[in-house]
């Protein structure tokens, strides 16, 4: 399935779904910052997805990373609630999503990178890179508030 993101685009469609989503900021002991290419997008991103019924959402990203990265983790805080009704996410199925996602920061505890079917590419990026790759300007906010350790979560 391929996605398209749009953020503050007068002609994307209308919403017509909304489903919780989870993603985690990890950094590790250098400070370098845990990132996935997607697939179904091309644009880089931290890892995460939609909740499965039958977890809760700190179980949701830890599966998640694990599934993304091959990493493990262990939730530590949260880092911010999204839910900007001008960020939908269009699939190729018809379904349009209005963004709807908790941002967690967690601690990598043990596995080893690798990719999957929902990642081309997994690697730690260090924060003075960022800006070197293609993401998307919702999680470009979320690396951003994830490095400003800011104690409260925000929320949009």
């Amino acid at each position: 399935m391929t996605r398209v993101d749009y953020y503050n685009d007068p002609n994307a469609p209308k919403a017509n779904s909304i489903a919780v989503a989870v993603s985690a900021f990890i950094q590790d002991d250098e400070g370098r910052i845990l990132m996935i290419r997607r697939t179904d997008n091309d644009l880089y991103s931290i890892p995460g997805g939609q909740m499965e019924l039958g977890e809760t959402l700190a179980q949701a990203a830890v599966r998640e990373v694990r599934e993304e990265t091959g990493i493990e983790c262990e939730i530590t805080g949260v880092i911010g609630l999204y839910s900007d009704p001008k960020h939908v996410i269009a699939y190729d199925d018809g379904e349009v999503r209005q963004e709807f996602s908790i941002c967690f920061r967690a601690m990598a505890t043990g596995g080893a990178l690798k990719t999957s079917s929902e990642s081309s590419e997994v690697l730690w990026v260090l924060p003075d890179s960022i800006s070197d790759l293609n993401i998307h300007p919702s999680i470009a906010l979320r690396v951003s508030h994830g490095l400003s350790n800011q104690l409260l979560p925000r929320y949009s």
